[in-house]
């Protein structure tokens, strides 16, 4: 039952605030952070848990009346208006109940990758990546490329990017995985649909304490930079190729004219790859019990179609496809589908909490 389980977390929140009164506490500023953002945390979850209790007594209360003859008909209408109310609180609540993902509120590295489909598959890297782009331009995220390799038709073989702002993880990790295209390429004389794919990868940004990495286990190679075609763009040994011998990781950096400023971003995006494999491992332990969530950010699995003939936008995990493809490319509107997956998402914990 519902309240059963609200009851503990009042509890709990009243425990935290006479905690935080006390001598002991005040002058440990340490204890007194931790139990403050515990507190905060759990202060969302109390608020309507109150008004929930609140709510469910005037409905008992109102009930109680019914065989009032003059109360009944005023006790109807008040039940009218809290019934519903009760209802959408017990979605909040639930919504507020699920366990949130730690990473959530990180910035990210993105990183776009072509696959099959040679120059096309590179041309259509550059074009999921400036509607990512546009996307993070409408919810005021930063975008700041990392490292880039250019195709020879204007494309990208590999980008990766560094984005910043408010619940950046928490809704591009849906966009981890394999994206099909289905289009007439650029480079097509005869008109002929082609599929095309690139991998997008999404990496939480990480902090020391969330991956430590013994520097025994680096192999560090210093190379000149090289431009498109092969050509040497640098006359100093700048270029950085960091291996993390126990992943079998390698991260190239090379867009800065500082082997400094390399070897600095190389080893960002390798402590995010080396998390996100250990992320990607704890996923893979958990759907052996469960079934796997939309946001796993396996990046073999096919997530999503785009058929630009037929202006079409599928995304398979969900079975959800819109004739808005021009709308999401264009113009980077990305949460007319990341709603739907976050909806399926909370919906799937909510079931497998038992809520």
């Amino acid at each position: 039952m519902l309240k059963e389980k609200l009851q503990p977390f009042i509890e709990k929140y009243e425990e935290i605030n006479k905690l935080l009164s006390s001598p002991e506490i005040t002058s440990d500023i340490d204890k007194m952070t931790k139990l403050s953002k515990e507190q905060s945390e759990l202060e969302p979850i109390v608020e309507k848990a109150r008004e929930y209790f609140e709510v469910c007594e005037s409905i008992a209360e109102n009930r109680e009346l019914l065989d009032d003859p003059e109360l009944a008909e005023l006790a109807k209408e008040e039940l009218k208006e809290l019934e519903p109310k009760k209802e959408n609180l017990e979605e909040e609540i639930k919504t507020l109940l699920v366990p949130k993902d730690p990473n959530d509120d990180k910035n990210i590295y993105l990183e776009i990758r072509a696959g099959t489909g040679g120059e096309e598959a590179a041309l259509f890297a550059a074009d999921l990546f400036r509607a990512y782009a546009r996307y993070a331009d409408l919810r005021g995220w930063r975008v700041e490329i990392v490292s880039s390799s250019e195709s020879d038709t204007g494309g990208y073989k590999e980008i990766i990017a560094k984005i910043k702002g408010e619940g950046v993880y928490s809704r591009l990790k849906y966009e981890a995985g394999t994206h099909r295209v289905q289009r007439v390429p650029a480079t097509e004389s005869q008109g002929r649909i082609h599929t095309s794919a690139v991998t997008v990868a999404v990496m939480p940004e990480v902090d020391d304490v969330d991956v430590q990495i013994n520097p025994s286990d680096l192999k560090i190679d210093v190379y000149r930079s090289s431009g498109c075609g092969g050509q040497s763009v640098n006359t100093t040994d700048s270029a950085v190729r960091i291996t993390h011998l126990p992943t079998g990781i390698v991260v190239s950096m090379q867009d800065e004219k500082s082997q400094h400023k390399n070897r600095e971003k190389a080893m960002k995006v390798l402590k995010a790859r080396i998390y996100e494999k250990m992320m990607r491992e704890q996923q893979e332990a958990l759907a052996k019990d469960r079934k796997e969530q939309v946001g796993s950010g396996d990046r073999s699995e096919r997530i999503r179609t785009y058929n630009y003939p037929q202006n079409r936008i599928t995304d398979h995990r969900i079975g959800l496809t819109l004739y808005k493809l021009e709308e999401v490319m264009q113009n980077g509107d990305f949460d007319q589908v990341i709603e739907p997956l976050i909806a399926h998402e909370r919906a799937e914990k909510i079931k497998e909490a038992g809520l």
